[in-house]
């Protein structure tokens, strides 16, 4: 019998069955799920708002519906967790306040239709990206447009398939598990590579395309990436960029907001800084962000790593008992030994603790 299993609850059928561990490791490898940070308030699972309630006597209460949906809880977490980055906050200031609208017009009986949510996010790595996105499926959750309000965040080996055949489950794959949040896809233009005739990029898009039109109410896909390939790639796939309703820029961080980051990193970690340790870290940042591969946010993260173990080895080695203070103090010189300062590459090592994508912070 083709569809029995056995004791093991596995397929008899040796074909049916490696097809189903195929399709299995498939949905297990597929991207990954990304969730709000330890104490993030986004991070509550929040129910629809019923926006009836917020309907009566003719008139519809915004105020209701903020408070209820609890959205400006998520916008206050982007003022307080981003440094910077005004107008990409005024963006999705602007894109909460359609959806609340949009669903307040249906509520009173105007004519309306759900609008395009999928976005684009373009700039360096480490600029906020991710960040943003997962904020903004907490924000399409709360208000009802997304079931779930997961991120699931994908690069091209997790949709192009190496053979014949293989690409579109792949993809499909990543669809499904988005269903109901956002996908994100990092350096979505590495999907288009027509310079290489054997490449199946061209068929994730294609199958990207039939999803985000088919499932333009279950699902919101961010691309993410550096400016000018992200534009390069929409040239050469109208289709797609028709799709994308939102462009959003993030813009570089400059060394003084680098260093805001630095501190609240810091702070976070119960680290400070000696007396002239900032002064060391603000001149460090100087220098590496003429260096290549710098990645804003994570280069910074990465720098702190390696003072505190700086700082380790210095109180390691002193052998002596040790104060609160002395546990919690990065000094100068726990900076400067950075191999930044005789002009070396610490890039590189930066680069390979990172790695090429994303955008954590």
């Amino acid at each position: 019998m083709a569809g029995g299993r056995d004791t093991h609850g596995r397929l008899l059928d040796p074909e049916a069955r490696a097809e189903e561990e195929r399709d299995k490791e498939a949905e297990e490898s597929v991207g990954k799920e990304i969730r709000p940070d330890d104490g993030a308030e986004t991070g509550a699972a929040v129910g629809s708002v019923d926006f009836s309630e917020a309907v009566s006597d003719g008139k519809a209460d915004v105020g209701t519906v903020v408070r209820d949906s609890r959205i400006q809880e998520v916008l206050d977490e982007l003022d307080r967790d981003l440094v910077g980055l005004k107008k990409v906050k005024q963006r999705i200031r602007e894109i909460a306040a359609l959806l609340v609208v949009e669903r307040l017009r249906s509520e009173m009986g105007l004519a309306t239709e759900p609008p395009t949510l999928h976005m684009s996010f373009t700039g360096s790595p480490g600029t906020g990206k991710t960040t943003v996105a997962l904020r903004m499926a907490s924000i399409l959750h709360r208000l009802g447009y997304i079931e779930k309000g997961q991120l699931i965040a994908v690069t091209r080996d997790d949709l192009v398939g190496e053979y014949v055949g293989h690409t579109a489950p792949k993809t499909k794959e990543a669809v499904k598990k988005a269903i109901g949040g956002v996908l994100f896809i990092d350096e979505a233009y590495y999907l288009h590579r027509p310079q290489n005739e054997r490449d199946y990029g061209q068929e994730a898009i294609e199958v990207l395309l039939s999803a985000m039109e088919t499932h333009r109410e279950e699902f919101v896909v961010v691309m993410a990436g550096y400016k000018e390939p992200m534009n390069d790639f929409f040239l050469n796939n109208p289709g797609m960029g028709s799709r994308i309703a939102h462009h959003i820029d993030f813009p570089d961080y400059t060394p003084e907001e680098l260093m805001q980051i630095a501190d609240m990193m810091f702070e976070r970690q119960t680290y400070q800084l000696g007396d002239d340790a900032r002064e060391a870290f603000l001149e460090y940042i100087e220098r590496r962000v003429e260096q290549p591969r710098f990645a804003h946010g994570r280069s910074i993260r990465n720098a702190i790593d390696r003072a505190r173990m700086r700082q380790a080895m210095r109180l390691f080695d002193s052998g002596s008992q040790l104060t609160k203070e002395d546990l919690i103090t990065i000094e100068g010189e726990d900076i400067r030994q950075s191999s930044v300062f005789s002009d070396t590459e610490e890039s590189m090592a930066d680069a390979e603790s990172n790695g090429a994508g994303g955008d954590e912070t």
